[in-house]
């Protein structure tokens, strides 16, 4: 079993930053395909950026070159660095893990974590 904690959430204004976290229990981190999840309200969970177990990686087209995800194995966490942010970034932010391959749909996912709220302000 794998428990998924998020962190890092908060309010940040247009073209301001944040970091997101996500501290992973369990000793198949290292195994996993790890990805960030986004549902805003009334909008479907969309897959943001995703990292393979090695070293594939994955990003929305509505993200490239703002946001990077990484992934520290010794310490089992997962990171987001979200740049030049946009309101329309505002939404839960969902850490999530997958023994298989990267795939967008979030019922390939097997591992999530509660979420983070990411507010961005005009």
């Amino acid at each position: 079993q794998v428990q998924l904690v998020e962190s890092g959430g908060g309010l940040v204004q247009a073209g301001g930053s944040l970091r997101l976290s996500c501290a992973a229990s369990g000793s198949i981190f290292t195994r996993n395909t790890m990805g960030w999840y986004r549902q805003a309200p009334g909008r479907e969970r969309e897959l943001v950026a995703a990292i393979s177990s090695n070293f594939n990686y994955y990003y929305a087209n509505s993200v490239k070159g703002r946001f990077t995800i990484s992934r520290n194995n010794a310490e089992n966490t997962l990171y987001l660095q979200m740049n030049n942010m946009k309101p329309e970034d505002t939404a839960m932010y969902y850490c999530a893990g997958t023994q298989g391959p990267i795939r967008t749909t979030p019922g390939s996912w097997g591992y999530w974590g509660q979420g983070t709220q990411v507010t961005v302000s005009s």
